[in-house]
Protein backbone atom coordinates (compact mmCIF):
# COMPACT_ATOMS: atom_id res chain seq x y z
CA UNK A 1 0.00 0.00 0.00
CA UNK A 2 1.18 3.14 -1.14
CA UNK A 3 2.33 5.87 2.13
CA UNK A 4 0.12 8.31 0.87
CA UNK A 5 -3.13 6.12 0.94
CA UNK A 6 -1.31 4.69 4.58
CA UNK A 7 -1.27 8.68 5.41
CA UNK A 8 -4.93 9.22 4.45
CA UNK A 9 -6.38 6.53 6.67
CA UNK A 10 -3.87 7.85 9.44
CA UNK A 11 -6.02 11.31 9.21
CA UNK A 12 -9.66 10.01 8.66
CA UNK A 13 -10.42 6.83 11.02
CA UNK A 14 -13.49 6.62 8.61
CA UNK A 15 -11.71 5.05 6.23
CA UNK A 16 -10.23 2.22 8.36
CA UNK A 17 -13.83 1.54 9.62
CA UNK A 18 -15.22 1.23 6.05
CA UNK A 19 -12.60 -1.23 5.01
CA UNK A 20 -13.83 -3.41 7.81
CA UNK A 21 -17.32 -3.37 6.61
CA UNK A 22 -16.36 -4.01 3.25
CA UNK A 23 -16.11 -7.61 1.35
CA UNK A 24 -12.89 -8.34 -0.60
CA UNK A 25 -13.13 -7.73 -4.29
CA UNK A 26 -16.15 -5.98 -3.74
CA UNK A 27 -17.64 -3.58 -6.43
CA UNK A 28 -17.35 -0.22 -4.93
CA UNK A 29 -18.65 3.02 -5.95
CA UNK A 30 -17.27 6.00 -4.06
CA UNK A 31 -19.37 9.41 -4.11
CA UNK A 32 -17.79 12.55 -3.77
CA UNK A 33 -14.21 10.60 -4.13
CA UNK A 34 -11.70 13.35 -3.38
CA UNK A 35 -8.53 12.10 -4.50
CA UNK A 36 -9.51 8.75 -4.21
CA UNK A 37 -7.22 7.92 -1.55
CA UNK A 38 -10.30 5.56 0.27
CA UNK A 39 -10.49 3.90 -3.08
CA UNK A 40 -7.03 3.93 -3.52
CA UNK A 41 -6.47 2.17 0.19
CA UNK A 42 -9.32 -0.42 -0.36
CA UNK A 43 -8.08 -1.31 -3.78
CA UNK A 44 -4.92 -1.89 -2.09
CA UNK A 45 -5.76 -3.88 0.61
CA UNK A 46 -8.78 -5.44 -0.50
CA UNK A 47 -8.61 -5.70 -4.27
CA UNK A 48 -12.05 -4.29 -4.51
CA UNK A 49 -12.87 -2.55 -8.23
CA UNK A 50 -14.87 0.50 -8.95
CA UNK A 51 -15.43 3.94 -9.31
CA UNK A 52 -15.17 7.05 -7.87
CA UNK A 53 -17.30 10.02 -8.26
CA UNK A 54 -15.54 13.61 -8.32
CA UNK A 55 -16.54 16.99 -9.57
CA UNK A 56 -14.03 18.83 -8.99
CA UNK A 57 -11.13 19.29 -11.39
CA UNK A 58 -8.06 19.15 -9.12
CA UNK A 59 -9.25 16.39 -7.58
CA UNK A 60 -10.22 14.44 -10.50
CA UNK A 61 -6.31 15.12 -11.55
CA UNK A 62 -5.40 13.30 -8.43
CA UNK A 63 -7.68 10.23 -9.21
CA UNK A 64 -6.55 10.00 -12.24
CA UNK A 65 -2.67 10.18 -10.63
CA UNK A 66 -3.13 7.80 -8.19
CA UNK A 67 -4.62 5.21 -10.81
CA UNK A 68 -8.00 5.17 -9.66
CA UNK A 69 -11.19 4.95 -12.19
CA UNK A 70 -13.24 8.18 -11.98
CA UNK A 71 -15.81 9.65 -13.34
CA UNK A 72 -16.39 13.33 -13.72
CA UNK A 73 -19.71 14.91 -12.73
CA UNK A 74 -22.38 16.35 -10.05
CA UNK A 75 -23.67 14.22 -7.62
CA UNK A 76 -26.64 16.93 -7.90
CA UNK A 77 -27.36 15.12 -11.02
CA UNK A 78 -28.38 12.21 -9.66
CA UNK A 79 -26.49 8.71 -10.99
CA UNK A 80 -28.58 7.66 -13.71
CA UNK A 81 -26.07 6.62 -15.66
CA UNK A 82 -25.67 3.18 -12.92
CA UNK A 83 -27.90 0.22 -13.26
CA UNK A 84 -29.85 -0.62 -10.28
CA UNK A 85 -27.81 -2.73 -8.07
CA UNK A 86 -24.74 -2.24 -9.60
CA UNK A 87 -22.49 -1.87 -7.32
CA UNK A 88 -21.87 -4.23 -3.89
CA UNK A 89 -21.32 -0.99 -2.06
CA UNK A 90 -21.94 2.95 -2.68
CA UNK A 91 -20.06 5.13 -0.22
CA UNK A 92 -20.93 8.88 1.12
CA UNK A 93 -17.99 9.33 2.99
CA UNK A 94 -18.10 12.72 5.07
CA UNK A 95 -19.57 14.14 1.48
CA UNK A 96 -23.96 14.53 3.08
CA UNK A 97 -23.30 17.71 4.78
CA UNK A 98 -21.87 19.12 1.47
CA UNK A 99 -25.18 18.09 -0.97
CA UNK A 100 -28.54 19.78 -1.26
CA UNK A 101 -30.18 17.29 -2.18
CA UNK A 102 -29.96 15.08 0.27
CA UNK A 103 -33.70 12.60 0.04
CA UNK A 104 -32.49 12.39 -3.58
CA UNK A 105 -29.05 11.42 -3.79
CA UNK A 106 -29.79 8.59 -0.38
CA UNK A 107 -32.43 7.03 -2.81
CA UNK A 108 -30.33 6.85 -5.98
CA UNK A 109 -27.69 5.07 -3.51
CA UNK A 110 -30.08 2.59 -2.46
CA UNK A 111 -30.92 1.88 -6.09
CA UNK A 112 -27.56 1.43 -7.61
CA UNK A 113 -26.18 -0.54 -4.57
CA UNK A 114 -26.78 -3.63 -2.65
CA UNK A 115 -25.67 -1.64 0.42
CA UNK A 116 -24.94 1.57 1.68
CA UNK A 117 -21.85 3.57 3.97
CA UNK A 118 -22.76 7.08 5.00
CA UNK A 119 -20.42 9.01 7.58
CA UNK A 120 -20.90 12.54 8.29
CA UNK A 121 -19.48 14.60 11.42
CA UNK A 122 -22.05 15.06 14.20
CA UNK A 123 -23.46 18.76 14.65
CA UNK A 124 -24.59 17.92 18.00
CA UNK A 125 -21.22 16.95 19.21
CA UNK A 126 -20.45 18.48 22.57
CA UNK A 127 -17.56 21.18 21.45
CA UNK A 128 -19.82 22.31 18.59
CA UNK A 129 -22.62 22.95 20.67
CA UNK A 130 -19.81 24.75 23.39
CA UNK A 131 -19.18 26.79 19.66
CA UNK A 132 -22.36 28.13 19.59
CA UNK A 133 -23.00 28.70 22.98
CA UNK A 134 -20.25 31.20 22.46
CA UNK A 135 -21.46 33.27 19.31
CA UNK A 136 -19.19 31.37 17.17
CA UNK A 137 -20.26 28.62 13.96
CA UNK A 138 -18.09 25.31 15.26
CA UNK A 139 -14.62 24.34 13.84
CA UNK A 140 -12.67 21.54 14.09
CA UNK A 141 -11.07 18.68 12.86
CA UNK A 142 -14.37 17.03 11.59
CA UNK A 143 -15.78 20.40 10.57
CA UNK A 144 -12.41 22.81 9.46
CA UNK A 145 -14.13 25.21 7.79
CA UNK A 146 -14.73 29.05 8.63
CA UNK A 147 -18.35 29.83 8.24
CA UNK A 148 -17.83 32.15 5.30
CA UNK A 149 -15.91 29.22 3.32
CA UNK A 150 -17.43 25.96 4.14
CA UNK A 151 -18.84 23.52 1.62
CA UNK A 152 -21.57 22.43 4.21
CA UNK A 153 -25.30 23.57 3.37
CA UNK A 154 -26.86 20.74 5.45
CA UNK A 155 -25.57 19.93 8.70
CA UNK A 156 -27.31 17.22 10.75
CA UNK A 157 -26.96 15.66 13.93
CA UNK A 158 -26.83 11.66 14.69
CA UNK A 159 -31.13 12.09 16.12
CA UNK A 160 -31.54 13.85 12.57
CA UNK A 161 -30.05 11.14 10.69
CA UNK A 162 -31.88 8.12 12.61
CA UNK A 163 -34.74 10.13 12.63
CA UNK A 164 -34.17 10.49 8.51
CA UNK A 165 -33.98 6.75 8.02
CA UNK A 166 -37.01 6.05 10.21
CA UNK A 167 -38.73 8.03 7.77
CA UNK A 168 -38.11 7.07 4.72
CA UNK A 169 -38.29 3.09 5.57
CA UNK A 170 -34.28 2.61 5.45
CA UNK A 171 -33.20 0.08 7.54
CA UNK A 172 -30.27 0.73 9.34
CA UNK A 173 -27.75 -2.58 9.50
CA UNK A 174 -25.00 -0.83 11.63
CA UNK A 175 -23.91 2.90 13.41
CA UNK A 176 -20.91 3.66 14.67
CA UNK A 177 -20.38 6.81 16.61
CA UNK A 178 -16.68 7.89 17.52
CA UNK A 179 -14.42 10.79 18.42
CA UNK A 180 -10.85 10.65 17.71
CA UNK A 181 -10.67 7.24 16.45
CA UNK A 182 -12.35 5.96 19.47
CA UNK A 183 -16.22 4.23 19.65
CA UNK A 184 -18.71 6.19 21.56
CA UNK A 185 -21.18 4.05 23.21
CA UNK A 186 -23.14 6.48 25.83
CA UNK A 187 -24.61 9.28 25.00
CA UNK A 188 -23.74 9.10 21.08
CA UNK A 189 -25.29 12.30 20.22
CA UNK A 190 -23.69 14.42 22.93
CA UNK A 191 -20.03 12.59 22.58
CA UNK A 192 -19.44 11.75 18.88
CA UNK A 193 -18.08 14.13 16.73
CA UNK A 194 -18.58 11.21 13.67
CA UNK A 195 -21.11 9.14 12.67
CA UNK A 196 -20.94 6.18 10.48
CA UNK A 197 -23.76 4.26 9.18
CA UNK A 198 -24.30 1.09 7.28
CA UNK A 199 -27.77 0.49 5.59
CA UNK A 200 -29.06 -1.41 3.24
CA UNK A 201 -32.37 -0.96 0.54
CA UNK A 202 -35.35 -3.04 2.23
Amino acid sequence: MSQQFSQAVLERSDFAVIARWIKPKTKVLDLGCGDGALLGYLRDTLQVSGYGIENDDANVLACIKNGINVVQMNLEDGLSGFEAQSFDVVILSQTLQAVYQTERIVQEMLRVGKEVIVTFPNFAYWKHRLHILGGNMPVSDDLPHQWYNTPNVHMCTIHDFDEFCASHGIRISERLVMTNGNKISWLPNLLGSLAMYRFEPR
